[in-house]
């Protein structure tokens, strides 16, 4: 679908812009209608599945950074449920894609991040970048809560650029027995982000967070989507990592 310039106003103010620009963040809540949050929903418990079926097909109950029944990162369900990219390459995003990114961005990675109700679901700090590689422009990772989001249920915690004093790739370091990948050992709790579903949490991939664990007896679901101005190539390849569809093109969504 190739679709002129929206011409509404931004979401993204200039103010959020500076703040990104000095802190590494924004977020903008409850900017998703319902219709919205019903179609990100609409996939989460298909994702789950997805991962307890491969689980059951390895005969293990962790596979990499996901353990089943507490915590699950599966991602690119939007090639199982095409009905997701009405989403991601749609106004709301490509509105704040223009105003972080520019006139060129392309789709990086998708990805539903749920959490059960149980105390083994923290996740460590990192940066986004650090499950990548350090030869990269920082891209975009936008947050979206897909329930209310609070200290209870895990929310993320964020070390802005003035508490963290870092703005570039740093070194991680494996965890041995939950796999997350660690770059921050410190004593700073970190800023904690509480919003109502809808909302759409806005940082750089080199901003430091982490997330609690979900102490409720509900999940907390979180869709991903991260967007980059270049194609960012795989370590040691010159074929590209993660997805790469063209989203922008001269301001224009050019995805089909």
């Amino acid at each position: 679908m190739t679709t002129t310039t929206d011409t509404r106003a931004s979401l993204v103010t200039p103010e959020m812009l500076e703040q990104y620009r000095t802190e590494g963040y924004f977020v903008l809540p409850g900017v998703l209608g319902e219709e919205e949050l019903e179609l990100l929903r609409s996939g989460a418990q298909f994702s789950i599945d997805k991962l307890d079926a491969a689980m059951d097909e390895a005969g293990v109950d962790r596979i990499g950074i996901n353990a089943r029944g507490k915590r699950y990162f599966s991602n690119f369900i939007y090639h199982d449920r095409p009905e997701l990219r009405r989403f991601l390459f749609g106004d709301t995003m490509a509105d704040i894609c223009r105003a972080v990114l520019g006139d060129s961005a392309y789709l990086f990675w998708e990805q539903y991040v749920i959490k059960a109700g149980d105390p083994d679901t923290s996740f460590a700090w990192h940066q986004d970048s650090g499950y990548v590689h350090e030869d990269h422009e920082p891209y975009l990772t936008c947050w979206i809560a897909l329930d209310d989001v609070t200290e209870e249920n895990g929310s993320v915690y964020l070390l802005p650029y003035s508490r963290s004093g870092i703005r570039s790739y740093i070194k991680h370091v494996a965890d041995p027995v939950t796999n997350d990948q660690v770059c921050y050992f410190g004593s700073d709790p970190g800023m904690p982000v509480t919003a109502p579903a809808g909302s759409i949490v806005c940082f750089s991939s080199v901003v430091i967070h982490r997330s609690g664990a979900n102490t409720t007896d509900r999940m907390r679901r979180v869709y991903l989507a991260q967007y980059s101005s270049e194609v960012i190539p795989a370590k040691g390849s010159t074929e590209p990592q993660g997805s790469f569809e063209r989203f922008l093109d001269g301001g224009e969504v050019v995805a089909e």
